[in-house]
């Protein structure tokens, strides 16, 4: 305990130290080329909205460069969207009256495998994109929570996890809004974690001993029912898994439309992976059997951390391949320095600028986790039945 708290401590200092005055993260702002580039226009026709009054008004530097927020961004794709009805989706990519929520579970219970990484950057991608993202953070140990500035141990007081919305004590229960809390990345909204989530796993055993995991209120469909609150405010959902087969990842499971599995291709994540896959299997069964029916519109692995240069690795990816054919994401995750450098600052690499790591090494690993983004994101625009 004593360890526990000395540490916490640091961390807050680290933080404050980080982000001050008001120790809370910021986003970082556009140049003109870079707002252009995600808007899908050329840098021009920006600069002549700015001229003519059109839009938003950007900041400028003490050089005179126009940038951008990206609460600007996103207020002029609505208003391109609206001034180019033809071209609404390719301004404003999000869903439309008849698509499904997307609602996607990142999982595998291997440590190490990059859960919390994958998830981040593809909130972030996706928000870049103009869409709106809840990220859930369904681990105890509360990583996708730090990567978004919140402290557990300071940030997240007792009921304000996902817990509050899905426990069995319907005196103390909340509804799912009220434990969404805002992200300083517009488009996003998190429900943090801490070690309270773990109430949950310890409650189930007992709730269905006493009959009250019952209909929509049984373990696994509890999640899927929250989600329902609030679905009409997001196109997608992330659902950060732990890394263990518990009550909480099953919900997880059973609520998601779509399931990414991180490899590491590594044989001993693999070897690991296969027990998941095969834990999975039969605990779905179970589920399936107690009338719960899956619904996921695609399952995919997402290789990461991968060394194309390091030959067991090739083979590994080479086997994947093979046996698992199009259900593998044709795009990887590099192993790189740049991701490294970006988790020591708690930030994903849409965060970093330029300077901040080597250009070259930035601009690699920007390459390779877009690529896998886009990917995910096609199947996404697949399933809304968008070409």
């Amino acid at each position: 305990m004593r360890h526990s708290q000395l540490l916490s401590a640091q961390l807050q200092n680290l933080r404050q130290q980080m982000y001050p005055p008001e120790a809370m993260k910021s986003l970082k702002t556009f140049s003109s080329k870079d707002a252009a580039a995600l808007l899908g226009v050329a840098e021009s026709t920006l600069r002549q909205m700015s001229l003519d009054g059109e839009g938003v008004i950007p900041d400028r530097q003490d050089n005179g460069r126009r940038v951008y927020t990206l609460a600007q961004i996103n207020e002029i794709r609505t208003y391109l969207a609206n001034r180019r009805p033809a071209e609404a989706l390719d301004f404003l990519p999000r869903r439309r009256p008849g698509d499904k929520l997307q609602v996607l579970a990142i999982a595998n219970f291997k440590g190490g495998s990059a859960k919390t990484t994958t998830t981040v950057h593809l909130a972030h991608y996706l928000a870049l994109q103009g869409l709106r993202v809840l990220a859930i953070d369904l681990d105890p140990q509360a990583s996708l929570s730090t990567m978004f500035g919140y402290q557990p141990e300071f940030d997240v007081d007792a009921n304000q996890t996902l817990y509050a919305a899905i426990r069995y004590d319907e005196n103390e229960r909340l509804p799912l809004s009220d434990v969404i809390r805002q992200t300083y990345f517009d488009g996003v909204h998190i429900v943090p974690g801490n070690l309270e989530l773990m109430e949950y796993e310890h409650e189930t055993p007992q709730a269905i001993a006493n009959g009250l995991s019952r209909g929509d209120g049984m373990f696994f469909r509890r999640l899927k029912t929250v989600l329902a609150e609030v679905e009409d405010d997001y196109d997608v959902v992330l659902i950060d898994a732990p890394p263990q087969l518990g009550y909480l990842t099953l919900g997880a499971l059973y609520a998601a439309t779509g399931l990414l599995i991180t490899v590491h291709p590594a044989m001993l994540d693999v070897a690991s992976m296969n027990q998941f896959l095969a834990m999975t299997s039969d605990l779905l069964g179970v589920i399936e059997d107690a009338g719960g029916a899956l619904e996921h519109d695609f399952i995919r692995y997402v290789l990461t951390r991968h060394n194309p240069h390091d030959v067991p690795q090739v083979n590994v990816v080479a086997l994947l391949r093979s046996l698992f054919g199009e259900d593998v994401l044709a795009a990887s995750v590099v192993d790189t320095t740049a991701i490294a450098s970006a988790g020591l600052e708690k930030k994903s690499l849409y965060e970093m600028t330029r300077g901040s790591v080597g250009r070259d090494t930035l601009n690699r690993a920007l390459e390779s986790v877009d690529a896998v983004n886009a990917e995910i994101f096609r199947h996404i625009k697949n399933v809304w039945g968008r070409k």
